[in-house]
C-alpha cells in the first residue's frame, strides 16, 4: 500500500538536520521531517533553577512554541494574545525528559542548558522532529563546552530521537503527517535511546480502546523507524563532535 507522497506504509518522510543552523546560539539545528520544519537552539547557563540548587549536577529543560502561520490559518501567539495551552506544556516537558534521559547532570556541572524549539511549520509529527533535533543541538552546545575545557568528556550516555505509528484503515503506519494523524484510530509516540531502551511511549486509542498486542506490532515497526533516524543524527553529528555512545 502506497502513501501521498509514494512512501510506503512503514517508510519515514524525508528527513533532514542542518546543523549550527544558528549563529549565535550555543548549539542548533533545523530538522526538515517531510513538510514539518522545526528550529531547535540550545542555550547554556551557569546557573541552576532553585529546585535543582541542592541536588547536585545540572538541568536540561526546553520550550516549545509554533509561529503563528506554521498552519494553514494563522494562530494567535502563545502567552501574547492568549494562554499558553496545555498541549504546549506537555510538548515541551517531553523534550526534556528526553533529553535527560541521555544526559549525565552530574558531569554537565552546575548548568542549565535550555532548548528552544520553534516551530516553524507543521505537517504532522512537530513533537518527534522537536526531540530529534533538540538531541542535536543539545550535542553540539556540548561539544563547546568540552573543547572550552569546562567538561572533562561530552556529558552525553546515549542520543535519543522520537517517531510516531498510527493505525489507519487495519494498518500500521509510521511516521503519520498531518492529514494521516487526523483520520488514525490509534496514534501512538515513541521515544527511545540509540540502545533501543524506551524512553516514553504515548499511545492514544482515538477510536476506542485498542488490543493490547496491537502495541508490540506497533513498537517493532516505530524501532524500524527509530534507527534509521538514528542514522541520520549521527551522520549529521559526526563531522562536528566525537559521538560517546
Amino acid at each position: 500500500m502506497r502513501r501521498a507522497g509514494g512512501r510506503g506504509t512503514d517508510e519515514l518522510r524525508d528527513i533532514a538536520i542542518t546543523p549550527a543552523y544558528l549563529d549565535f546560539a550555543e548549539g542548533s539545528a533545523l530538522v526538515t521531517w517531510g513538510r514539518t520544519r522545526v528550529l531547535c537552539a540550545a542555550t547554556v547557563l551557569e546557573k541552576l533553577p532553585p529546585f535543582r540548587q541542592e541536588l547536585g549536577g545540572g538541568w536540561i529543560t526546553a520550550e516549545y512554541s509554533m509561529l503563528p502561520r506554521a498552519t494553514g490559518t494563522r494562530q494567535g501567539r502563545e502567552g501574547l494574545t492568549r494562554k499558553i495551552q496545555g498541549r504546549t506544556y506537555e510538548i515541551q516537558r517531553l523534550i526534556g525528559r528526553s533529553l535527560r534521559a541521555v544526559a549525565d547532570l552530574k558531569a554537565l556541572g552546575e548548568r542549565t542548558v535550555i532548548l528552544d524549539c520553534d516551530v516553524l511549520q507543521a505537517e504532522g509529527g512537530t513533537r518527534t522532529a522537536a526531540i530529534t533535533g533538540a538531541f542535536a543541538a543539545l550535542a553540539l552546545a556540548l561539544e563547546q563546552l568540552r573543547r572550552r575545557e569546562l567538561v572533562s568528556s561530552l556529558p552525553l550516555n546515549d542520543r535519543v530521537a522520537a517517531v510516531s505509528v498510527g493505525l489507519l484503515a487495519g494498518r500500521l503506519w509510521l511516521d503519520l503527517d498531518y492529514e494521516e494523524d487526523s483520520q488514525a484510530l490509534v496514534d501512538a509516540n515513541f521515544v527511545a535511546t540509540g540502545r533501543g531502551d524506551l524512553v516514553e511511549v504515548q499511545a492514544t486509542g482515538e477510536g476506542g480502546p485498542f488490543p493490547v498486542a496491537h502495541l508490540s506490532s506497533m513498537l517493532e515497526l516505530a524501532q524500524k523507524g527509530l534507527k534509521e533516524i538514528g542514522r541520520i543524527q549521527e551522520e549529521t553529528l559526526a563531522p562536528w563532535l566525537p559521538l560517546p555512545w
